[in-house]
């Protein structure tokens, strides 16, 4: 604690990330992709003008908003960019969800969300899962100050079909409805197609997962242009140059080659499931996942134990301490050989 700090820093309680070892561990515990980006991303590195870096990047960042639009099939008014899908929640909840009526979340989901809210004094209620531990989207009143949610959920990985967010939206056309899709294209339903009807539905997306580049801190929205303009409102109220140039560069050379995207996320698929298939066939309960991760429970030690077990063997995996979901763990999907490794391991650490 400091004399100088402002009174609200006090109050705060700060996401707490995923570890980044420093050692050479299986690091099956942040949802990063096994596989590296594209490998035109690796010829603009190669290639890239250094001498650009003198000059300040684009402000509006048109390059990376025409790809992106492209990808979506959406206008590049209805694009918006960040660092990061964090910084894009941020400012997101800034515009927003500052309202006199609370934002309604599910009580299982990012972490993030309840920061932001104490961040900016903004009054939530948590809304539980349902008994299949899936986001309960018939709980969300209807007069509320905005709703958030994560499809697929983190950390449990359910996604809900397009067909019932749209329904939801129906129900909720007073307020922002923002769905976090950081994990969408690993076998979820984007709500991308119905920004057009909806003019209060916002989707965040990131470029950490699907495209391998969470090193790079890449982060977009797509909604009404009335929707964008707020934010542009509040990052240029905040710091007009937010994407640099050699990111945007990284983003457009990976937007480009839908190919190897595609075989990437195919590839994290099929190990999700055969990894799915080991885990239960060994009596652990695994929530159904459309992500790049499982929420797995052992049933033969507990969650804590086999984190520490699995550490101790050089596999890092995220164990949350939280009363409903230390029973769990959840697991990134690695490669094939990292996934044979923990199951292996498991093998040695259980009866």
């Amino acid at each position: 604690m400091s004399t100088f700090w402002s009174p609200a820093v006090h109050e705060l309680t700060p996401y707490v990330p995923g570890e980044q070892p420093r050692q050479r561990l299986v690091k099956l515990n942040t949802n990063e992709n096994p596989y590296p980006p594209a490998p035109a991303v690796t010829d603009v590195l190669r290639n890239f003008d250094s001498e650009s870096l003198r000059l300040y990047p684009d402000p509006s960042s048109d390059e990376l908003r025409a790809a992106l639009a492209q990808q979506y099939d959406v206008a590049l008014e209805q694009v918006f960019v960040g660092n990061g899908s964090d910084e894009v929640l941020a400012l997101a909840f800034m515009a927003f969800f500052r309202q006199q009526a609370p934002l309604y979340m599910p009580d299982i989901s990012y972490s993030f969300y309840p920061v932001y809210c104490e961040l900016y004094g903004i009054e939530r209620r948590a809304l539980p899962l349902d008994e299949q531990w899936r986001v309960d989207l018939d709980a969300f009143p209807q007069h509320n100050g905005g709703i958030i949610f994560a499809n697929p959920n983190a950390p449990t990985g359910h996604a809900h079909p397009r067909s019932a967010i749209q329904q939801l939206l129906e129900r909720q056309q007073q307020a922002v409805v923002l769905v976090d899709e950081a994990y969408v294209d690993f076998g979820a339903e984007s709500s991308v197609p119905l920004i057009d009807r909806y003019p209060n539905l916002l989707v965040c997306g990131t470029f950490s997962k699907s495209r391998s580049l969470a090193g790079l801190r890449l982060g977009f929205a797509i909604g009404s242009r009335e929707l964008i303009e707020g934010l542009e409102r509040v990052k240029n109220s905040f710091n007009s140059y937010p994407i640099d140039r050699l990111a945007s560069a990284c983003a457009v050379a990976s937007l480009a080659d839908q190919a190897y995207f595609e075989r990437n996320v195919n590839a994290v698929i099929a190990t999700r499931t055969w990894t799915i298939k080991q885990l239960e066939a060994r009596g652990f309960e695994v929530l159904p996942s459309h992500s790049n991760f499982v929420f797995a429970r052992p049933t033969k030690v507990s969650g804590a134990a086999l984190f520490d077990g699995l550490r101790d063997k050089g596999i890092v995996v995220r164990h949350f301490s939280a009363e409903k979901l230390a029973p769990f763990l959840r697991i990134s999907i690695g490669t094939d050989e990292e996934m044979q490794q923990l199951i292996d391991s498991i093998d040695q650490l259980q009866p």
